[in-house]
């Protein structure tokens, strides 16, 4: 009788692990995995991370170079899986329609706390530029220009809103558009010359190390509270219930600033491969993997942390 009740304990304990492992796994259509790199070094930072995970995992990640109005409108039209760039409130007037109309779904918060907003040179704050209200008045030395990134992106829509606004002064001003790093690298010229410039500034990014800032106060409106900054991973409706497992590394995939900064370094800084760089640093600093794949199975059903260590040398 004792033996009977332990072998009924151990299948039902097995029948009930079987259960969980099957409501867990993925479609086939979810070994690909779709994503999208506006061009940023933060993304192309979290997007490597990720792809390190990926592939011991048995999936396949797929990263198009899309412009954020492009990335939405390819999650909306299930085109891509996943973002895990959606800058937070900068990009509020792109993402809530869509939330409403149930087209896309936020996974989870992989970065808090940050900043996102106009910045000058620590020389020009120096000078009595710490607000948005200094702008205005200084105008000739800015040459009425403002610096932001690639055309059609939330940010510089909302620097179009601020300069367009009587608030801040700034009629007859200009919104320079450029790639992230062209617009680095003219922050780069100004600041070997002296010369004054007001610009697009984030964290985490090697800029607050390379170029010292101050982050400018006073455009709360338009970019939040200084420190208000989050970044979100969204994705295409119904990803998590087709794919359940990748979604749940998804949802635990949270990232910190020192380790964006140092990824984003060794690619900036030192011309490291994005996908090595990642990779470096998961070796460095491996007891993030526990978090990142706690459940986490292989598209097969295995041990996920035991496959991605592996792959790593762990």
């Amino acid at each position: 009788m004792l033996r009977s009740a332990t072998n009924l304990t151990a299948a039902l304990a097995l029948l009930v692990s079987t259960a969980s492992l099957a409501a867990a796994a993925d479609a086939e259509a979810c070994r690909t995995v779709r994503m999208s790199d506006p061009g940023w070094t933060d993304i192309t930072s979290t997007n490597a991370i990720l792809g390190n995970l990926l592939e011991p995992l048995g999936y396949q990640q797929n990263v198009d170079n899309l412009g954020v109005p492009i990335t939405f409108q390819a999650l909306q039209n299930s085109q891509i899986d996943a973002f895990l760039g959606n800058w937070m409130p900068t990009q509020a007037a792109m993402v809530a329609p869509l939330i409403e109309a149930g087209s896309l779904d936020v996974l989870v918060d992989n970065l808090t706390g940050i900043r996102f907003t106009l910045a000058v040179p620590n020389y020009v704050a120096e000078a009595g530029v710490k607000s948005m209200a200094d702008v205005a008045a200084n105008a000739d030395k800015f040459d009425h220009e403002i610096y932001g990134i690639e055309s059609g992106a939330s940010a510089n829509q909302n620097i179009d809103r601020i300069i367009a606004d009587p608030e801040f002064g700034l009629e007859g001003w200009s919104l320079v558009e450029s790639s992230e790093q062209a617009m680095l690298s003219q922050v780069d010229r100004a600041s070997r010359s002296g010369k004054w410039i007001v610009f697009l500034a984030w964290e985490p990014h090697p800029m607050n190390v390379k170029f010292p800032l101050t982050y400018l106060s006073g455009a709360d409106k338009y970019f939040g509270k200084l420190g208000s900054t989050t970044v979100r991973t969204v994705s295409r409706h119904g990803f998590a219930e087709q794919c359940p497992n990748l979604a749940k590394l998804l949802r635990q995939l949270v990232f910190d600033v020192d380790t964006e900064n140092r990824i984003m370094g060794a690619i900036l800084d030192d011309g490291a491969d994005a996908s090595d760089a990642a990779a470096a640093e998961i070796k460095a600093n491996p007891a993030k993997l526990d978090q990142w794949l706690a459940g986490v199975t292989t598209f097969d059903g295995a041990d996920g942390a035991a496959a991605v260590k592996s792959s790593l040398g762990l």
